[in-house]
């Protein structure tokens, strides 16, 4: 979308210091500004397309900190290597960690220890989980040097 068909969604006048002709990217925020436009959930605005090609990068070629950063927000995560095998990440938990009555621990010692305590609950810490190729749940899933260096990790639905 150039600047001047921005401006003509929008309504605007194109302002005589500024190139109608560059070309650019309509950007909607979904992710928490209100919206500022009614035919839009979120907030819209229009970037150069250089700039915008410098600052964003597509979710499946993300490197270990973004999948790191997506998963904090709740989405799954897996490397393209991983085609096939049915493998992917999740966060197990709110990063602040969740009460859990020692009733829920499937640990006995666990249990033990939560029970233990004043409100009978141990607040346990989230952790990376990933299910296996095999259909298993591991839980504490660590990254190899290879994993973490790769920048061809991807969200999925």
């Amino acid at each position: 979308m150039t600047r001047q068909a921005y401006n003509d969604y929008r309504g605007w006048q194109l302002p005589d210091n500024e190139d109608g002709a560059d070309d650019g990217y309509l950007v909607e925020y979904v992710d928490g500004g209100k919206a500022n436009d009614p035919r839009h959930a979120g907030y819209i605005s229009w970037s150069p397309k250089d700039v915008f090609e410098r600052s964003y990068r597509a979710s499946h070629d993300m490197t270990f900190g973004q999948a790191l950063e997506a998963l904090k927000v709740g989405q799954r995560v897996a490397r393209k290597g991983w085609n096939g095998k049915g493998m992917w990440l999740s966060l197990s938990g709110p990063l602040g960690g969740r009460k859990i009555g020692n009733e829920s621990f499937w640990s006995e010692n666990n249990a033990r220890y939560a029970a233990e305590q004043p409100d009978c609950a141990a607040t346990v810490l989230p952790c990376i989980t990933m299910k296996t190729a095999t259909g298993e749940i591991l839980m504490g899933w660590l990254a190899s040097q290879t994993d973490m260096l790769a920048e061809d990790w991807e969200t999925l639905p």
